[in-house]
């Protein structure tokens, strides 16, 4: 299975020309190491910036993404962002329940279910972000966490759709901490994500869906993380603000595949 790798940090870290260069300073590493043949590859902007990145990007293996998304097509919602807008700006990709969304923002399971099916009904390739708080990993939550947010995550997903919609595992203790779960920690709970979609749907769809880890990946623990059978990519964080950063945990992922 090839890995993803998303840029999901770009958040409110940068400005237009910052962004820009960034898009062009990763699009020309990942074709100088020849690395878009072995991985799939998109980062995510703030939607100010989309149409810029989306410029830096073009002729690119690139994808754009977004960092989020109303469940309306249009209407009267000041602020927010539709699925057609993000079409209409190249975008292929949308995260959808990072952490950050639901724990500061205070986004329901419910709401962001909403989010995913419009993504999915408009033919975007949402990444659905599940994990716990440390609260709730010390009192043996984890899995208790992970089953609902995925549950009720997936309300109404038809399993045909389910080929566009990657799950990102995100341990909410270890997002700009410094702290990451150990490769076992982070194989374990993508194994029991695997089981529960194997329960909602099948085992075929169970296998095929690509399961990423988000929670301060880097160069010097991409490897083992990647290593992990059911480890399938990353969201990653601080270091896709680096190009150098970001393009070793690809080359990381890559070098595990084609060993």
């Amino acid at each position: 299975m090839r890995k993803k790798f998303i840029a999901g940090n770009w958040k409110m870290n940068l400005d237009s020309s910052t962004a820009g260069a960034l898009a062009k300073s990763l699009a020309a590493a990942l074709k100088k190491d020849k690395l878009e043949s072995y991985a799939d590859v998109a980062v995510c902007p703030p939607s100010i910036y989309l149409t810029t990145v989306a410029a830096a990007l073009a002729g690119s293996s690139i994808a754009l993404g977004a960092q989020d998304v109303f469940y309306e097509k249009n209407g009267a919602f000041t602020g927010e962002i539709s699925t057609e807008m993000l079409k209409d700006v190249g975008c292929r990709y949308v995260i959808i329940g990072h952490s950050e969304r639901r724990h500061v923002i205070g986004e329901s399971d419910q709401l962001i279910n909403k989010k995913l099916c419009a993504a999915l009904s408009a033919g975007l390739e949402p990444i659905l972000c599940i994990g716990e708080l440390l609260e709730e990993r010390q009192a043996s939550q984890t899995e208790t966490v992970i089953e609902r947010q995925l549950r009720q995550g997936l309300v109404d997903v038809k399993k045909e759709a389910m080929a566009r919609l990657t799950i990102a595992y995100e341990p909410v203790w270890a997002i700009g901490t410094g702290k990451t779960a150990t490769a076992q920690q982070a194989q374990d709970a993508h194994a029991f994500v695997r089981g529960i979609l194997a329960d909602i749907f099948d085992d075929g769809i169970a296998r095929k869906t690509r399961i990423q880890y988000g929670g301060s990946v880097k160069p010097a623990n991409a490897a083992e993380l990647m290593g992990q059978k059911d480890v399938d990519g990353a969201l990653v964080g601080g270091a896709s603000l680096k190009v150098d950063d970001f393009v070793g945990i690809i080359k990381a992922g890559c070098d595990l595949e084609h060993k």
